[in-house]
């Protein structure tokens, strides 16, 4: 994806002088927050998209970062904007994701471009979701028909990849905190995709014999025992990461157990969130040729 990004920004270069930019907010000193927010920046180096950070206190207020983002509203020459998510809690994140203009919400989480997902007639989407589209599809895994199930209801993640899977004609399941008897529904999915937030929770016993298992987890472990019991054959390189800096990272799939009977799986990391910061980009240029007219 990268790659052809960057071919179509070079063009855009060439041939109309056009270079497209990303603003991005970052709130507070979130160290994992930070980490993302660098790595999106040193993706539009990458690809030649422009792109400027700008880094506010933790005790910026909801007033002060509506301001932010009119301002940036108003900035001709700035095609993508991304306040980087969780923000301070003592900010109205609701407020300035609906503040945000919709030609330039290239994460896609304003309501407007959530209904355009939801409609099938999707603008910008959301990049985790459309990265595990990307991942499905480039690698030949049959959608349409296959029974798929969605573990979590988020607004980023798991709610718009079930519309997508569904556009595909998938049947989709949705599952969450509530459902009963989780490992009895997950286990008819074809496609499984966890986005739960809990370390290695889907088990074996969670996953249907030659499934496609689609991570996207991003899980610290800190201690060497829970880290023992996950990795198996690779437990003693994450339990030096531990001792070196203090955590390894695991996703919402149980690695030892998941590679027993899924067909397939997607690693973390290394995985579904390389996607994300590509789609990221190709949100970007997107926005950059609609806004521009080229």
């Amino acid at each position: 994806i990268k790659h052809e990004v960057a071919q179509e920004v070079k063009r855009m270069r060439d041939e109309h002088s056009v270079k497209p930019r990303l603003f991005a907010v970052l709130v507070g000193d979130d160290d994992a927050s930070a980490v993302y927010v660098r790595n999106k920046v040193r993706a539009c180096a990458d690809v030649g998209i422009e792109s400027e950070q700008l880094d506010l206190p933790d005790s910026t207020t909801t007033k002060d970062l509506l301001a932010v983002v009119r301002k940036l509203n108003e900035d001709k020459d700035v095609d993508g904007i991304l306040v980087q998510l969780p923000l301070p809690k003592h900010i109205d994140e609701a407020a300035i994701i609906e503040a945000v203009d919709p030609a330039r919400d290239v994460d896609g989480f304003h309501p407007t471009n959530v209904g355009l997902l939801v409609m099938g007639r999707p603008r910008f989407v959301p990049c985790t979701p459309a990265g595990i589209i990307e991942l499905l599809e480039r690698n030949k895994i049959e959608i349409a028909g296959a029974n798929a199930c969605v573990v979590g209801r988020s607004q980023i993640v798991g709610r718009p990849v079930a519309s997508l899977l569904l556009q595909r004609h998938a049947t989709v399941t949705i599952c969450h905190s509530r459902t009963r008897d989780l490992p009895s529904v997950t286990r008819q999915a074809d496609i499984l995709v966890a986005a739960i937030g809990r370390a290695g929770f889907i088990r074996r016993d969670f996953i249907k014999p030659g499934a496609t298992v689609i991570d996207v987890g991003i899980n610290k472990i800190t201690d060497a025992a829970e880290a023992r019991a996950l990795f198996g054959d690779e437990a003693e390189k994450r339990i030096e990461a531990i001792a070196r800096r203090g955590y390894t990272l695991v996703g919402d799939v149980h690695p030892v157990e998941a590679d027993l009977v899924a067909g397939t799986r997607t690693p973390v990391p290394g995985g579904v969130g390389l996607l994300t910061v590509a789609v990221l980009m190709r949100n970007t240029l997107q926005a950059a040729k609609w806004r521009r007219g080229v």
